[in-house]
């Protein structure tokens, strides 16, 4: 380090963090720190580093500035034609602007604006050392952190802002620049305070794995002065402070025990994934032990053996070279034990008690029919206003059979989809799925597939709660449905849009980043089953979205006061879906324009890849641009049932007729088949007539009748390209 460039080191040492929320607030950390240093107006060598741990939010930044960079503004007065008299004196507006600023009125500037000369004073403030404004800087950024829930701690800063929550209650805190400590306090509350718990100031001490370390006793300090040697110390000390060498330590030593057993860590497990993106979170110190299971539980269902071990045990699922299930899975272990086949044991222990219980489930929960269970639904609440899951069940199984036999025009799939719907939310009456909440749909297309139920009703329930995400591959896929593909896109379709007409019909709302109801997953659940039809049931449906939501509104009596908030919703989800598929802004406001009522997202997708397919079309960007003059032009002027053309004699204008009454009929059939690279070109081709009649026409003549029939033919132009598309989104100019 230079004298110029020092280093900037901050911990935050806190109780154990929950794994979900680091990664979140790994990057928080950083934004704000960043945010805080330009505020401060202090320059770094890059962006801030940011690491974590259970214990510890931890952000370094290699070189810092010894002083904050000089401040100067120029702060406008009083207008110069309201400053001074006739004689030239100043008046009170200038000698108040002046005192102001602690000078004479001569030393004020004169500022050339728009609006005319205004006097000014500039402002300069020279910078202050760095190390003065960290602690500043260091209670703004506590501050600035918002968690997914807060704690009270009976803590608070000097700031005159109150009480410091945060994720979990701060331990400790280093605070070093170029080696020394900047002197800062979290101070806790009178009540709070004993021999155990005093004020938190900052210190050069960090502390390691909270059981264990090389020498001395743990929850020894250990001091620190830089960041190599801060995360050397932790590593003595068992704490591996970079995430991504956590995790791929947890990779390693899982295909190192999996070999010593034969076996490969499963590929099947849905939340394969999201358990190796969580467990890295949950230690410190990573290591593997394996463990086993009695054989005798292999006969439970693969799915209630994989959730039990994932999400109630963080365990992994282990499997032969044919993907079967082994009576076997490897535990990650925050400790590197002497002896860990004690560890594997208490793992099994607790496993096997968990999995024993299972098994009493499964045996008494198939006693009875799923059928026999929906009375029970009127038992279990939905939401206040919208009653029970009984009542759901109802609704659903008529909407079901609705989208099947209307929508859908599958009048042999209703009779199915009805069942299955009626049936799909039975399971939340098991014992299973009271245990294991994870499995509830999964669990009630297992009972209806014991209970000799037809694929198509079985597979529906199974899979009605997906999809969750938006992606084009996000299950289930065609192959898993199989026979079931139409039954599930009718009930899994209607259950979504059950709740969301329902929930903003009760008023319940997502706001900003809050939707604990999940509506934002349901909705977009809903457009991607319709926007993904022909791959995923084989239906070409392209199904408006009004009429889908107007069917699901019946129940409540309609919409209510809920229509336009609903509308935009699912048009905001749409749009959400569309870009991230990859599609560019401007290109999914051209295909959803006119409103979320008459949208088909299977329509608006193929339009997309339409026009992703002519994007190389100079005449297409051509008619675009001139599209935003046509729509200037004939604002307000409604589209004419019929063209009016007697008085229209100019070549320009009778050529862009006949080019309008060639091409119309092509354009809107090919529209009407899906073939919307057909429609585009169609469009493309008015180019050049378009263009030669904005060039050669005034269409706002002063005749009043020849005014209005050019503006007829200008917006029977504008209906014709919106029916498609409004593609005028696509150029910027």
């Amino acid at each position: 380090m230079t004298g110029l460039d020092r280093e900037l080191l901050i911990e935050i040492g806190c109780e154990e963090i929950p794994a979900s929320w680091l990664p979140g607030l790994t990057t928080q950390l950083g934004r704000h720190l960043d945010a805080r240093l330009k505020e401060f107006r202090l320059t770094g060598e890059g962006a801030a580093e940011t690491y974590s741990t259970p214990r510890r939010l931890t952000a370094r930044v290699a070189k810092l500035s010894e002083r904050q960079s000089d401040f100067e503004e120029l702060v406008a007065g009083p207008p110069v034609s309201a400053a001074f008299k006739p004689d030239g004196q100043p008046t009170p507006a200038a000698t108040g602007f002046a005192k102001k600023y602690g000078v004479e009125v001569d030393a004020l500037e004169r500022q050339e604006t728009p609006k005319g000369p205004y006097l000014a004073y500039r402002v300069r403030q020279r910078g202050k050392a760095t190390v003065d404004v960290l602690a500043d800087l260091m209670g703004g950024l506590l501050r600035d952190m918002k968690f997914p829930k807060q704690m009270r701690w009976d803590a608070y800063l000097e700031d005159g802002k109150g009480d410091l929550p945060f994720a979990r209650p701060i331990r400790w805190l280093v605070l070093l620049y170029g080696g020394r400590v900047v002197p800062f306090v979290i101070r806790r509350t009178e009540l709070a305070q004993g021999p155990t718990v005093q004020d938190i100031r900052s210190g050069p001490n960090t502390y390691g794995h909270r059981f264990l370390t090389t020498s001395g006793r743990a929850g020894r300090a250990i001091k620190v002065k830089t960041f190599d040697d801060y995360q050397a110390r932790l590593l003595e000390n068992f704490v591996i402070l970079d995430r991504a060498e956590r995790e791929q330590r947890i990779r390693r030593e899982l295909e190192t025990h999996a070999r010593k057993l034969g076996a490969r860590v499963s590929g099947l497990v849905a939340s394969q994934s999201s358990l190796l993106q969580e467990v890295p979170d949950l230690v410190e110190y990573p290591s593997v032990v394996a463990g086993h299971i009695p054989v005798e539980f292999l006969k439970l269902p693969e799915e209630v053996l994989t959730t039990t071990m994932i999400h109630h045990q963080h365990y992994f699922p282990v499997v032969d070279e044919e993907g079967r299930l082994k009576p076997a899975f490897l535990a990650v272990t925050n400790m590197q034990a002497e002896r860990p086949e004690i560890i594997a044991r208490n793992s099994e222990r607790v496993l096997t008690a968990r999995l024993r219980d299972a098994r009493f489930f499964w045996d008494e929960d198939r006693k009875s029919t799923l059928a026999s269970r929906i009375d029970r639904l009127s038992t279990i609440l939905f939401h206040k206003k919208l009653g029970s899951y009984r009542q759901k069940a109802d609704r659903i199984a008529a909407l079901a059979a609705w989208i099947a036999e209307e929508a859908f025009g599958r009048p042999d799939a209703s009779a199915h989809a009805e069942q299955a719907a009626r049936l799909c939310k039975a399971d939340l009456a098991t014992d299973m799925v009271r245990e294991l909440t994870e499995l509830q749909g999964t669990m009630g297309g297992i009972y209806a597939r014991e209970e000799g139920l037809p694929e198509e009703i079985w597979k529906a329930i199974y899979f009605h709660y997906l999809p969750v995400g938006v992606e084009a591959d996000a299950p289930p896929s065609r192959q898993q449905l199989g026979a079931a593909a139409v039954t599930w896109a009718a009930v899994a379709l209607a259950d979504k849009l059950d709740s969301v007409v329902g929930m903003f019909w009760a008023g319940e709302r997502p706001t900003g980043g809050r939707d604990p109801l999940g509506l934002r997953r349901q909705a977009q659940g809903a457009v991607k089953i319709l926007v993904d039809l022909p791959d995923l049931a084989g239906l070409e449906n392209r199904l408006p979205l009004g009429r889908l939501l107007e069917q699901a509104a019946l129940p409540f009596g309609g919409f209510g006061e809920s229509e336009a908030a609903v509308l935009s919703f699912m048009g905001d989800r749409l749009s959400h879906l569309l870009e991230q598929r990859g599609f560019d802004i401007r290109s999914v406001r051209a295909v959803t324009h006119g409103g979320p009522a008459t949208i088909s997202p299977l329509e608006a997708l193929r339009k997309l890849e339409a026009l992703s397919q002519m994007s190389g079309s100079e005449s297409l960007r051509g008619v675009a641009t001139l599209l935003k003059r046509v729509k200037n032009i004939s604002k307000g002027v409604p589209s004419p049932t019929a063209l009016d053309t007697t008085l229209l004699a100019e070549p320009a204008e009778r050529a862009l007729v006949s080019a309008l009454q060639a091409g119309e009929s092509n354009i809107r059939a090919a529209a009407s088949r899906g073939d919307y690279r057909d429609a585009f070109t169609g469009i493309a081709a008015l180019q050049a007539p378009v263009a030669k009649f904005f060039d050669d026409v005034l269409v706002m003549a002063d005749d009043e009748r020849l005014r209005a029939a050019r503006l007829g033919l200008v917006s029977a132009l504008r209906g014709l390209i919106l029916d498609i598309a409004d593609i005028s989104e696509i150029v910027t100019d």
